[in-house]
């Protein structure tokens, strides 16, 4: 689905379907943008860490990320659904699988949003002018909130269970690559898994615990920079910044500031999942961050919450090695990520939805016969004169 963030991807090839998997998943997260930076600002001021501490305020972010935002991508995903009723629906079972999960479940709001909306969609189709008169709005009220409550508690049972096996699965294989001393292959498997919303899980359950014993035995710990380095994702923005989508430029600058200084990892995930191949940059950039992040043998004092350059200002232990090696790291994060990144995008040829989907559908035209063979998204009516006229442009829904 197409939305004024993530436009309509023609063709039908690999590539097109993976994008609109990816583009549809970030339909979900980039409306409400405007909640990630509030939440993203709050963190950044009131948590202990943050630059104006404060204890009762810093009371908002553990609801907001856990509650508020997973809340609103399951609203979003049921409205881009089945409209109004559909976001009802979604936002009633995302609140199945966000009860009583530890981690965020930004992953599990994007399944059970959907899917339910999808179910009451299925439903309203069948009884459609089969209800008497009068009976519309009982009929309506009821199957929401049968489906919604029926899919909050299968959510619940199923969804959930199934996201937290995903979670701890994703960070016994980042443990396993610690364990086994290959840090920059876990670029890998952290940076794909981040885009996912798992990086909280990865970072606060496997990282800093490992990070807490090794910064006690030697006074920094390489673990802290695998997950919180904002080099990678700043170079993904930068590449989208010069050379994305028209569309898309204009909300770069912003995303930066709150990436890159105030730590929001989350702000820069979209832009991943509207292009999937993009995420080669964020892992290219990250094992270049890790790989001198080795040379330099250095690292950080402490988990760097949130993950902003303030915070790794803070958290780098004393040394002219140590803060030549971490910021030689980060910077050289953002060059090959952005080198990459605008690799990836063509230099601008490849940013554009309809180049993408002309890229990977497989596209063959008869010129003698006036007929084409494209599906009806990629051309306009025929004209009769062996030439077809120009598709409309993607509008947003």
């Amino acid at each position: 689905m197409a939305t004024a963030y993530t436009p309509k991807v023609t063709g039908d090839g690999v590539r097109a379907r993976v994008q609109r998997v990816g583009g549809y998943l970030a339909g979900m997260v980039m409306p409400n943008i405007g909640a990630f930076i509030a939440w993203g600002l709050i963190t950044a001021l009131f948590i202990p860490t943050g630059w104006t501490p404060n204890k009762e305020l810093g009371e908002l972010v553990d609801p907001m990320i856990k509650f508020l935002l997973p809340m609103l991508i399951g609203y979003t995903g049921g409205r881009m659904v089945h409209g109004q009723r559909g976001a009802v629906v979604g936002a009633v079972a995302t609140m199945g699988v966000v009860v009583g999960a530890e981690q965020p479940m930004f992953l599990g709001a994007m399944i059970m949003g959907p899917l339910a909306a999808y179910l009451l969609k299925l439903f309203d189709g069948l009884v459609e002018d089969r209800i008497r008169p009068g009976f519309e709005m009982l009929v309506d009220n009821f199957s929401a909130g049968i489906i919604g409550a029926g899919m909050a508690v299968v959510g619940k049972l199923t969804i959930g269970p199934v996201v937290r096996t995903l979670t701890n699965s994703a960070g016994d294989a980042v443990e396993w690559l610690v364990d086994n001393d290959v840090l920059p292959l876990a670029s890998v498997l952290i940076e794909p898994a981040k885009v996912l919303f798992l990086n909280n899980a990865i970072n606060h359950g496997v990282l800093s615990p490992l990070g807490v014993q090794q910064a006690a035995e030697h006074g920094k710990s390489i673990l802290f920079t695998l997950e919180s380095n904002p080099g990678p994702g700043l170079g993904v923005l930068l590449a989208y910044f010069f050379f994305g989508p028209r569309k898309l430029r204009p909300t770069a600058p912003a995303a930066m500031i709150i990436h890159f200084f105030g730590g929001i990892h989350e702000i820069y995930f979209p832009y991943i999942l509207m292009k999937p191949r993009m995420i080669l940059a964020a892992i290219a950039g990250g094992a270049t961050g890790v790989a001198i992040f080795l040379a330099f043998d250095t690292g950080l004092v402490a988990t760097p919450a949130p993950g902003s350059i303030f915070a790794y200002l803070a958290q780098t232990p004393k040394g002219v090695s140590n803060w030549i090696g971490i910021y030689t790291g980060v910077f050289a994060s953002i060059a090959v990520s952005f080198g990459v990144g605008a690799a990836l995008l063509g230099f601008g040829r490849l940013a554009e939805p309809a180049e993408d989907g002309d890229a990977s559908a497989t596209e063959t035209e008869d010129a003698g016969d006036g007929r084409d063979t494209e599906g009806p998204d990629t051309e306009g009516p025929d004209t009769g004169d062996g030439k077809a006229e120009p598709a409309a442009q993607p509008t947003a829904s």
